[in-house]
């Protein structure tokens, strides 16, 4: 069982790089190509927020030619770049689009795994917040599976992860009571985010949080106070997390670009033993 986890794509109107440098609809395309050459082909892919840089009608239209071509289910949640109405009008057909008429969530089950994903979005601002209603809903999405390995996906990291830019549009609201839930549900294998456009790790709640690096551009890496905010144009990436029997959840970064190699581990004939 495996799961696909892309996140901060950003899309634009084509002909039209974010930030004025990054070919951003190129980069997912890549990134898509990488994704299906994956054999074996992952069973589901979660979209971890801020699908498009605008939250423009003309940027989920394009998003969605994109993503129509997948052969597997796709679940999305969106991010603060995200505006729910033109997401929902797009999208309004779209398979796993949960039915909530106020927020863009989900709930599924997938083989042995559970994926449950929230809308952390406030309108109109960068940080996260998660109401008493949406945590009332994760709640019940838990309950009503306790025994099964769940995947939570949310756009805001709950964390401090010491990028001092990011952390302070992290969740804001809601996160001690989102570290109650998943401490009271051990079945929460990870909480999986975006936002933060790195990869970045933490045990929180009990559990393992995940940032995924973003498949556009990445932020820099500065841990020092008081440091700008830049992006970075380093190498796009996403994660796989793979269920294995008897061992769990498995996370696995995968690199959208090619590079040298495969090579065979043959050994040079002077190595001894060889």
């Amino acid at each position: 069982m495996l799961i696909a986890h892309l996140t901060d794509l950003h899309i634009r109107p084509v002909g039209v790089p974010a930030y004025r440098v990054v070919e951003v609809n190129t980069l997912l395309a890549r990134a898509l190509a990488t994704l299906e050459a994956l054999d074996p082909a992952p069973d589901a892919l979660i979209l971890s927020g801020d699908l498009t840089d605008c939250g423009l009608v003309d940027e989920y239209r394009l998003l969605r030619r994109m993503l129509d071509r997948l052969a597997m289910p796709v679940y999305l949640i969106p991010g603060n770049h995200d505006r729910r109405g033109p997401l929902r009008e797009v999208f309004a057909d779209w398979p796993t689009l949960g039915s909530d008429p106020e927020f863009v969530d989900f709930a599924a089950d997938i083989g042995p795994l559970r994926l449950i994903g929230l809308d952390t979005v406030v309108p109109g601002h960068g940080h996260g917040a998660l109401c008493g209603r949406r945590l009332d809903r994760l709640r019940s999405a838990l309950a009503a599976a306790p025994d099964r390995p769940t995947l939570l996906a949310l756009h805001h990291p709950p964390f401090v992860c010491g990028i001092e830019h990011m952390d302070g549009i992290r969740l804001l609201d809601g996160a001690d009571e989102l570290a109650a839930i998943v401490r009271a549900n051990p079945q929460v294998e990870r909480v999986l985010c975006g936002h933060h456009h790195r990869p970045i790790q933490a045990r929180w709640a009990g559990t393992l949080a995940q940032i995924a690096p973003s498949v556009a551009h990445q932020v820099e890496f500065r841990l020092d106070p008081g440091a700008e905010g830049m992006l970075v144009l380093e190498p796009p990436a996403f994660l796989v997390h793979a269920w294995i029997e008897g061992t769990g959840v498995v996370s696995h970064q995968v690199y959208v670009e090619r590079h040298a190699g495969p090579f065979p581990f043959t050994l040079d004939p002077d190595y001894p033993g060889a």
